[in-house]
């Protein structure tokens, strides 16, 4: 019956498969369509509770004016008293006596509905809380169930496929070092290129009488013969 139950859940939910298999693999499509039945029973709930508590206070305001009524009745059979009136008191007794059980019954009445108003406010209160803890734990799921598909997949991608991961980090290691060399080369050929400039100039200077090739020579044979001295 409960696998019976869920089939038919399942299905109203768009479910075409059947039997257990249904249960295992739309398991969150089941749970899905039972909180939005959840949800539908509990709003109904409410109305019913809404209805129940205008019920409860029609019978409340019925009590009062029957009292209120018993309270005019008991003044006047007091003043047929006071008047020596007995048969017309002993007539408001009786009237009395119909009031009062009337009252009687009105006031279990507006009871009974405040019972029911209390006992259904406490079960539509737990039932929010469970159907909220329950929404909680669908969303746990979902998440969980969409990180493992993603694992899976990944698994399924590259689990398998080792060869083909070492292939493309060693291409990647490949571009990496190519890179670097390419970099290298272009700092070789910049300093080249600063060292050709100076070489052009100084010979410029040397051209123009400026500059002497041998003037590093001289200074070392004047530090050479001071040397000697001392």
């Amino acid at each position: 019956m409960v696998i019976f139950k869920k089939l038919v859940t399942a299905l109203r939910g768009g479910v075409n498969e059947t039997g257990e298999a249904i249960i295992d693999t739309q398991a969150l499509r089941i749970l899905d369509q039972e909180i939005r039945d959840a949800d539908a029973e509990l709003k109904e709930a409410k109305e019913s509770l809404a209805n129940i508590l205008a019920q409860q206070k029609l019978a409340d305001k019925e009590v009062e004016k029957t009292q209120a009524e018993i309270t005019e009745y008991e003044n006047y059979a007091i003043k047929a008293l006071e008047n020596n009136n007995e048969n017309l008191a002993l007539e408001v007794a009786e009237k009395l006596s119909v009031l009062e059980t009337k009252c009687k019954d009105q006031k279990e009445q507006a009871i009974y509905f405040a019972e029911n108003v209390k006992n259904l406010r406490q079960t539509i209160s737990q039932t929010e809380i469970n159907i909220c803890n329950l929404k909680q734990q669908v969303d746990i799921v979902k998440a969980t169930e969409s990180v493992q598909k993603a694992q899976s997949a990944i698994a399924q991608r590259y689990g398998n496929s080792t060869t083909k991961l070492q292939t493309a980090l060693d291409s990647l290691e490949r571009i990496k070092k190519r890179q670097e060399q390419t970099a290298a080369t272009l700092e070789a050929k910049k300093e080249l290129s600063v060292s050709e400039n100076q070489d052009s100039l100084d010979r410029k200077l040397e051209e123009a009488g400026i500059k002497s090739s041998n003037q590093n020579a001289a200074a070392i044979l004047a530090r050479l013969k001071e040397k000697q001295t001392n």
